[in-house]
């Protein structure tokens, strides 16, 4: 099967290696990078479009746009993890890099990458497995049909872990016809020791990213997990013991059950999105010990947390190349955007997802920080009023903390969180954004080692 038929395009992983990769090669992200600029007008439109039908019809193309990615249940032993790995290396232009970084996904890495001009090479992905019949509010059900294309993807590839991951809070409409398949892969694959033999210049610093975000998980077998629920607006103890929140939203989707009934716990592990599998340092450091490259591990309790520190490090980079560093982008899960961050000067904040918890992280973030001219929020919509989910009123009162000019970019307002075509109308409104400055130079990573290592609840360590 071909890699590309096989990852969905609509995740965290690929849309920020899309992102980064074009970065590198010179260009922007439009509609996140899945059609070209041309095409951005039409496909906004017809977004636009589905944004006014009437909401249960509109619920359904949106899921029925994911499930058109969905990988058939009786093919999903034809897929090759090295093929996938020769295919992700692809993206990127082959030129030697002086820093390379691998493992967990993260937008505020995708900036800091951007910034060292370097590549990101990711553990996790996600293959959605195409499947019917399942009540979304039962998580039981849904195990049990991921035991055998389960069985048949880890019989294919020993390399990887599968976290089958269900959350019927934030992914409520994608799951109605799919599992999520999220793989991590636990050795370093041998297209990723080839490319970073190739391009990793010599004596160059391959760094790990390790989120050590953990999960109550099921073990189903020998390298498979069920993950019940994942980061966002409900908590753990929420998914797995219910509560007034979880009792509304079911009412409010008119499921038949007041709370949902997993499989029981019988661990923790790596959250199957963001989570860092540990086993692939092993790989990562036998690789730098043979090429002599310097190996540091680049750790963080949570995803949000390595935002403020990208964040400052822009700023303080703008500082010193006399620009104004008074406006701040505000990103939201794979809306992220490199290239026009730089062109017009904007300080970088990545949020995992437009929940009360993204929105405490920016607001902590203002509160502690000089304030800002010009303030841009981009909100991710996933179709559902999820448990969590920060209302349009709280996102407009944090853009107002802008002295200037406080937008919330790209958003419908009346449509959010079935907002469809901000995926490409954020980045047209982001490129009519004045002034324009000219790319810089990187920075080299002896300038931004020691900002990370006196960052709060992020370590950058020898590997």
């Amino acid at each position: 099967m071909k890699p590309g038929r096989a990852v969905a395009s609509f995740d965290s992983a690929t849309g920020m290696l899309r992102a980064l990769s074009r970065y590198l090669a010179g260009y922007d992200v439009p509609a996140m990078g899945a059609v070209s600029g041309a095409w951005e007008p039409v496909l906004s439109a017809a977004l636009g479009g589905v944004n006014h039908l009437p909401r249960r019809l509109a619920d359904q193309i949106y899921a029925i746009s994911g499930v058109s990615e969905a990988v058939p249940r009786d093919r999903v032993g034809e897929i090759d993890s090295e093929a996938i790995a020769s295919w992700l290396v692809e993206h990127y232009p082959k030129r030697r890099y002086p820093v390379v970084f691998v493992g967990s996904s993260n937008g505020a890495l995708v900036h800091l990458a951007a910034a060292l001009d370097a590549p990101w090479l990711p553990q996790t992905l996600l293959i959605p497995v195409r499947r019917g019949g399942v009540d979304r509010d039962d998580p039981r059900t849904e195990r049990g049909m991921g035991v055998e294309p389960g069985r048949a993807l880890l019989a294919a590839n020993p390399d990887l872990v599968l976290h089958h991951m269900h959350d019927p809070n934030q992914d409520r409409l994608m799951i109605a016809g799919m599992s999520y398949f999220r793989v991590k892969w636990r050795r370093l694959p041998l297209a990723y020791r080839r490319f970073l033999r190739e391009h990793l210049a010599p004596g160059g610093v391959l760094v790990s990213s390790e989120c050590g975000l953990r999960w109550p998980v099921t073990r189903v077998g020998d390298r498979h997990l069920f993950q019940f629920g994942a980061l966002g607006g409900a908590t753990a103890d929420e998914y797995h013991r219910g509560g007034p929140r979880v009792a509304d939203l079911l009412e409010r989707y008119g499921a038949t059950r007041t709370s949902w009934d997993p499989p029981e716990v019988d661990g923790t592990a790596p959250e199957a999105e963001w989570g860092f599998e540990p086993e692939l340092l092993e790989g990562m450091a036998d690789l730098a010990g043979q090429e002599g490259f310097t190996l540091r591990r680049l750790s963080f309790t949570e995803p949000e947390r390595l935002s403020p520190v990208v964040a400052d490090l822009y700023r303080q980079w703008y500082d010193r190349r006399g620009l104004p560093g008074n406006r701040l982008l505000a990103e939201c899960f794979l809306l992220v955007e490199p290239w026009w961050t730089l062109r017009t000067g904007s300080v970088p904040f990545w949020m995992a997802f437009s929940t009360e918890q993204s929105h405490a992280a920016l607001l902590s973030y203002l509160e502690g920080s000089r304030a800002y001219d010009e303030i841009r929020i981009m909100l991710f919509s996933h179709g559902a009023e999820s448990i969590g989910l920060a209302d349009i009123r709280s996102w407009r009162e944090l853009a107002a903390h802008a002295r200037s000019s406080g937008v919330l970019l790209g958003v419908d307002q009346r449509a959010f969180p079935r907002d469809f075509a901000g995926l490409v109308r954020a980045h047209r409104e982001l490129a009519r954004v004045r002034p324009r400055y000219a790319m810089p130079e990187p920075l080299g990573f002896a300038e931004v080692e020691p900002l990370l290592r006196h960052a709060p609840e992020v370590e950058i360590a020898p590997g």
